[in-house]
Formats: structure tokens, C-alpha cells, sequence
């Protein structure tokens, strides 16, 4: 039976408020209900982005009097970790977390010589229907709060300064969802990532990934905030993507490529286009040959291809294409002028890679 794509999703109560939900001028009214000074929203934000701390109880410069009320009003507990499993002998290591109605989801911490990078969820599941993706194959459950997605890179700043005195560098949005789906949420967790009274990340060491919804990725590059977009590409032929990306059958690849033009010329930034290698689906060489083709009509020198091994997922009879085919794939696509790398693949064996995550418990 065919999956259908899901947009919307299911209406729910939201979590309780928390920080993260609040920009400047937000925290600013909410200490204000409390009865607080205003100086305090800027201390509750210092403490959160700067220090890591979400306990009010551990913030030392807040009056003892008022913590607990500062907790119940702004600290609510959203995300409990109900699993932590590691491999690359340690460097990868896979969080389930359970919201607090119950839906779980997935963030993962990559650590590499030179950077540390957390592929964070924006919604639990996903309804773009993907069939070689176990998200997409799961469905949607719901989108997740800014405050949510925001705990993630908390949680995993907090576990990269304790466990080994690291540093979190780079976020990229390549978790669980489609981030552009929950549009205005993952706009408003980019900004508590990237702003000064944030975690103060730079918006180059953000990547948000999209399978493409082209009117979302204009809009997002007339908000001239400078991250990298990732467009989930999978194949240069309509007939073959409306089959592999679902989200075709709307939004051609032609008008997915204008749109990711657009962005490129609106921010200056490259665009990345990912592509899961599949072995005999998509990873021929005339389809490396119109892939190289495309992309340097469309956007020339702004582009640079991500080849992927594909990950195995549960029930699925596809495999990853052998290495002599990834390198000619490679080799076409170069050889057209687009830049192109096989990317390092972590986490395959804790289902924590690319087109895994599922949120599986046991």
C-alpha cells in the first residue's frame, strides 16, 4: 500500500512552556509575570545557552526564594533519555529521548578530529514517505517544539564538555522529519543556535536539510540567515525520484533546483545535495552523467554532492552500490564540473546513520 505524503501534522497539546520556546522579548515578559526584574531574562538566558544549565536550582546568581517558581514557569523537564548506545568506539553515540507525552525520537553525537557535530530531530517521524528511509517508512507522529529541538544541542553540548572536555562545533538537521514541515519551530530553534544570546554557533556550522518543499526553501533563504541547506536529492530524473522522493509528485525537480538556486544566490552559501546510492536503483552511469549535468546547469559552481552509501533499514531488500560503482558515480560527476564526495558514513551499527533513525527502545 502507498504511503501517502503528510504535511500537516497530527494536532496536539504542546509541551509546557519552556526558555527555549522564548526569544529576547518573550523572556523578557516572562520574567515579568513573575514578578522578576528584567535583568533576569537576560541571566536565565546566560545560564541556559552560556553555562548549559536548565535547573534553576543550579543557578547560583537567582535568588533562592524565587528558583522554584523559575522552574515550574520556565524549566519544565521535556526530554528524558530512554536509551544511550555508542559505536566507532565511542566517537558515535545515539540518544532515544521521550517527550512527555510519551513520543519518542532520536538525536546522535559524532565526534572527528576536528569538529564535534549532533544530527538533531525536528518532528517525530516523518510523513515524506521515503521508502528507502525507516522515518519515513514510520510515518509522523507529530512536529516537536522549538524548545524541544533546542534540548537536543543542549543535551549534547552538555555531554561533549563532560565526557571529554570537547566543545559542540556543528548542527545539522538530518535527524527524524523533514525541517522544513515544521517550518516556523526549526526557524525559531536556528536562532537560538546561531544568536549571540544563544549558544552563539556560527549559522556556516548549521545545515538544514530538506527533500525538497521549494516554496519553504525560498522562504527560508529570504530570511538571510547564512546556514547550509541540504537538499535530499536521490535521483536526476523525475520519473525515478517521484518513486524515491515522494515529495516529486508536487514539487518537480526542476522547481526544487530553482528554488535551491534561489537560496544559493540569496545567501551566497553552497548548496549541498545529498544522494543515497542505491545499488541498480539509482547509481547508473548515465544518471551520474545527467545528475553532474543538471546540477551544473542549475547552480554551476554553488553546489557540492554528498554521495551516501545507502544504510540498511529493517525489511528492506536495497543495498548500498559496490565501491568500483560509487567511484565511477564520483568520477561522471566530477567530470561534468560539480563538486562531489562520498561521505563518511557513522552509526550503521546502532541504526544511528543516515535514513535509520527510528526510535526504536529496545
Amino acid at each position: 500500500m502507498k504511503q501517502q505524503l503528510v504535511f500537516e501534522a497530527p494536532r496536539r497539546a504542546l509541551p509546557p512552556r519552556h526558555l527555549a520556546d522564548l526569544d529576547a522579548t518573550g523572556r523578557a515578559a516572562a520574567v515579568s509575570e513573575l514578578g522578576l526584574p528584567a535583568f533576569r531574562a537576560k541571566q536565565l538566558a546566560h545560564q541556559y545557552y552560556g553555562r548549559l544549565i536548565a535547573d534553576p536550582q543550579q543557578m547560583t546568581d537567582l535568588p533562592a526564594a524565587v528558583r522554584a517558581s523559575v522552574a515550574d514557569a520556565l524549566f519544565p523537564t521535556l526530554l528524558t533519555a530512554t536509551r544511550e548506545i555508542e559505536c566507532d568506539a565511542g566517537q558515535t553515540r545515539k540518544m532515544v529521548w521521550r517527550a512527555v507525552d510519551g513520543t519518542s525520537f532520536e538525536s546522535v553525537v559524532m565526534r572527528y578530529p576536528r569538529r564535534n557535530t549532533v544530527c538533531i530531530s525536528s518532528q517525530a517521524g516523518c510523513g515524506m514517505a521515503c521508502p528507502f528511509c525507516a522515518t519515513g517508512q514510520g510515518g509522523l507522529t507529530r512536529n516537536l517544539s522549538t524548545a524541544e529541538i533546542v534540548e537536543q544541542v543542549r543535551a549534547a553540548a552538555v555531554e561533549l564538555r563532560d565526557r571529554d572536555h570537547g566543545r559542540l562545533s556543528n548542527i545539522v538537521f538530518m535527524g527524524m522529519g523533514e525541517p522544513l514541515a515544521n517550518y516556523n519551530r526549526v526557524l525559531a530553534a536556528v536562532r537560538r543556535i546561531t544568536e549571540p544570546t544563544g549558544f552563539g554557533i556560527s549559522a556556516r556550522a548549521v545545515t538544514v536539510s530538506t527533500v525538497g518543499l521549494a516554496p519553504a526553501i525560498r522562504k527560508l533563504a529570504d530570511e538571510r540567515l547564512g546556514v547550509t541547506l541540504a537538499l535530499s536529492l536521490h535521483a536526476p530524473d523525475d520519473e525515478l525520484r517521484d518513486t524515491l522522493v515522494p515529495v516529486n509528485n508536487r514539487w518537480k525537480i526542476a522547481e526544487a533546483l530553482d528554488a535551491a538556486r534561489y537560496y544559493a544566490e540569496a545567501t551566497g552559501r553552497r548548496v549541498s545535495v545529498e544522494y543515497a546510492l542505491i545499488r541498480d536503483v539509482n547509481d547508473q552511469p548515465w544518471r551520474a552523467d545527467l545528475l553532474g549535468k543538471r546540477l551544473h546547469g542549475a547552480l554551476g559552481p554553488l553546489v557540492h554532492v554528498n554521495l551516501i552509501p545507502l544504510n540498511p533499514t529493517p525489511g528492506s531488500d536495497w543495498d548500498a552500490s559496490p565501491k568500483p560503482v560509487e567511484r565511477e558515480f564520483v568520477r561522471r560527476v566530477r567530470a561534468h564540473g560539480v563538486s562531489c564526495t562520498v561521505r563518511d558514513t557513522r552509526g550503521r551499527e546502532i541504526a544511528a546513520a543516515c535514513g535509520q533513525l527510528a526510535a526504536e527502545e529496545g
